[in-house]
């Protein structure tokens, strides 16, 4: 049995970009940032072999947003996804990922292409994700028309390990 398909929605809906703000606690400036920044990264891809088109944009704790496209390679496996470039870039400007007391982290992902409807990041992106977002944490990707899907992390990678799985360092099971 499949899951249900989630409902697509309109980034010219006011009605609709509202109550996904409301339900993720995003501005309507920092979603209609988010689905810019992403789109706008989109172009950047460098994707010769494929012709997929793939931007994000990551919103960090702090309201910053840093965004990435997808770069693939002449040797397929070796490319990297949006979502991963976005993410790496973000931790090697300083947007640490969760700190120790709560601060630092992010807040969203949004992920766009050239596709209808919505695509969403592969498998190999959403663990990545997990281990930088909460499982709370929306993933919103929009469509060719800034359509959108929304769902949270924890959603779209049930049953995922991350970070909180493993021993910390000096208890049993962990080495070191």
């Amino acid at each position: 049995m499949s899951p249900p398909t989630p409902e697509t929605l309109s980034s010219t809906n006011p009605t609709h970009v509202s109550s996904t703000c409301k339900a993720h606690n995003l501005t309507p400036d920092e979603f209609a940032t988010l689905s810019r920044r992403a789109a706008e990264a989109k172009q950047l891809a460098y994707c010769p072999y494929s012709r997929f088109r793939v931007g994000a944009a990551v919103l960090t704790a702090d309201g910053s947003f840093v965004t990435g496209c997808n770069v693939e390679n002449a040797s397929y496996p070796v490319g990297t996804c949006a979502e991963r470039v976005a993410l790496g870039r973000a931790v090697a400007e300083g947007h640490a990922a969760k700190q120790e007391g709560g601060g630092g982290g992010f807040r969203a992902l949004a992920v766009a292409t050239d596709v209808t409807p919505p695509a969403s990041p592969c498998g190999m992106c959403r663990q990545f994700i997990r281990e930088f977002l909460e499982l709370d944490a929306p993933i919103i990707m929009f469509d060719k028309n800034r359509d959108y899907v929304v769902l949270k992390l924890g959603e779209l990678l049930p049953l995922s390990f991350g970070p909180d799985k493993l021993p910390p360092p000096g208890t049993p099971g962990a080495m070191g």
